[in-house]
């Protein structure tokens, strides 16, 4: 747990540009509302690792959507069901069930559906206001950050330890 954190911490203090950092809260967050063995998953992971995008954000917004996917796995299935069965589009629904490859995305299941839906909905909203909150941490919280007490004492504790081995060097 406290070397995810300092990773967290390296991504947010020095992690590559914003936009890679958020792209990869963002993505995490897609594949943290949709059930962990979809296709879809599968696609976002191989975008992840291909692109340069921050895997730490990745990795730390997908286990946090996880947990936080189990609440609103109720929405997401009435999302996926109203989806489903829509009459405008069941043929859509019907060609694509046809299709092999749409077969293994289960998109003839509600919560892998609506996770997706709901995810894809959600992420443009939610990659603006993760870079700008990264931008105006790294613009002035940054630096009171480290004058504080309490990052005084970080520095004196393992945390600050597994930290510096991870950045290779020092906090600011």
């Amino acid at each position: 747990m406290l070397t995810l954190l300092a990773k967290l911490l390296k991504t947010l203090n020095a992690g590559g540009s914003p936009v890679q950092v958020s792209l990869g809260f963002t993505l995490g967050m897609i594949l943290g509302l949709t059930p962990l063995w979809s296709l879809s998953n599968l696609v976002l992971l191989f975008v992840v690792t291909v692109f340069r995008i921050n895997f730490t954000a990745f990795l730390l917004a997908a286990i946090v959507f996880s947990g936080v996917a189990y609440l609103f796995d109720p929405l997401m299935e009435g999302v996926g069901y109203a989806l489903l069965t829509a009459p405008a589009l069941q043929e859509l629904w019907t060609t694509l069930y046809g299709s092999d490859l749409a077969r293994l995305a289960h998109f003839n299941n509600t919560l892998v559906l609506g996770g997706l839906v709901t995810g894809l909905l959600a992420a443009l909203p939610f990659f603006l206001v993760v870079n700008f909150l990264v931008k105006k941490y790294r613009q002035h919280l940054l630096a009171w950050v480290m004058k504080t007490k309490l990052m005084k004492l970080l520095k004196a504790s393992k945390f600050y330890q597994i930290y510096s081995k991870l950045s290779g060097g020092a906090l600011a």
